[in-house]
């Protein structure tokens, strides 16, 4: 059992916070065939606070979703603090701030890893996040800047001075982006220095580099993001083998299905129709990986407007497969 705060985790297996992907159609999903914890798609703080709290408020609130944590971006503490508050106040369980995405264009305004560059500023955010809000506070960073500059142990400790409650580390440094390999073991510096809990982040693709992550890092859970992509039941299966029991066998293909055009709905009701089409795209693409006809179902679908036409895509690719299955 890990505990936030107050708030306590039985399977410290947990849903990456992707942009683009872990949005509530997607958590949803997730959380169906059970996940630890889920994390919200990163949010820039200054966005938030673009929207007036009664616009917000119209939005609903995060208590169908409890517990679940939201992540949020930026440079300011004032403005971080007071997108902390409105998220809190629409139900988040937890706030997790954003020191590890390695993207150009949040680099370049000072937030996400650029933060690991000046750590004054980080902790003046985490302290006037933490003194904002009545939950939980984490927070997510890498390794460091670049290999010269591997200052995670420094950066989660002060975190945790400040009462930050849990930190993830992405095993890679800002400069390597995605590349490479993640290095559980330098995770485990992080875990030796702190009190707090520790999340291990970056290539864990299956149960078993699950189990293997925890081992050389000590971490006290895992967070996964790619292996989640098209396989939302991953997190499920992650918890039941670090449990010491058997993995659930893979949905069916009719099981699949269901689950695809539900989530196509899903989509289309959350966005509107005309921005859910494109960006169910990717969605579809992962979902149909590893089946037959998988390449040209792709490249049909990346090129339809109409969603009665795509709809009818899907039903014949699955219905296909489910013959070759038979």
């Amino acid at each position: 059992m890990l505990t936030i705060g107050s708030i306590p985790i039985s399977d410290p297996v947990f849903l990456a916070p992707m942009s683009g992907i872990s949005d509530l159609p997607f958590r949803k999903i997730v959380a169906e065939y059970g996940a630890g914890l889920v994390f919200s798609e990163m949010i820039a703080s200054r966005a938030v606070l673009q929207e007036s709290r009664e616009s917000i408020k119209m939005r609903g609130d995060y208590s169908e979703e409890f517990p679940m944590a939201v992540q949020l971006a930026g440079c300011d503490p004032d403005v971080m603090a007071e997108a902390a508050k409105l998220n809190a106040d629409r139900g988040a369980a937890i706030i997790d701030i954003n020191f590890g995405c390695p993207v150009k264009k949040i680099v370049t305004k000072m937030a996400g890893s650029a933060l690991m560059r000046d750590e004054d500023l980080a902790v003046e955010i985490m302290e006037a996040t933490v003194k904002a809000v009545d939950v939980p506070v984490t927070m997510k960073t890498r390794l460091g800047w670049d290999y010269m500059n591997l200052n995670a142990v420094s950066l989660c400790k002060k975190a945790q001075d400040v009462g930050v409650q849990m930190v993830t580390i992405h095993g890679r440094t800002r400069c390597q982006m995605y590349k490479g390999n993640a290095d559980w073991a330098a995770v485990r510096h992080v875990k030796e220095a702190l009190d707090i809990p520790v999340i291990v982040n970056g290539d864990i693709m299956t149960p078993q580099d699950a189990k293997e992550a925890m081992a050389v890092s000590g971490a006290d859970g895992v967070m996964i993001g790619r292996a989640v992509q098209g396989r939302p039941w991953a997190l499920r299966d992650t918890m039941a083998y670090l449990r010491g029991e058997a993995v659930p066998e893979a949905p069916s293909v009719s099981e699949i299905h269901a689950l695809v055009r539900r989530h196509y709905d899903d989509i289309l009701e959350y966005y509107g129709e005309r921005r859910g089409v494109g960006l169910a795209r990717k969605h579809l693409a992962w979902y149909c990986t590893g089946f037959n006809g998988a390449n040209e179902f792709r490249r049909n679908v990346n090129t339809m407007n109409d969603i009665s036409a795509v709809k009818a895509a899907i039903d014949d690719f699955y219905l296909g497969n489910m013959q070759v299955a038979a």
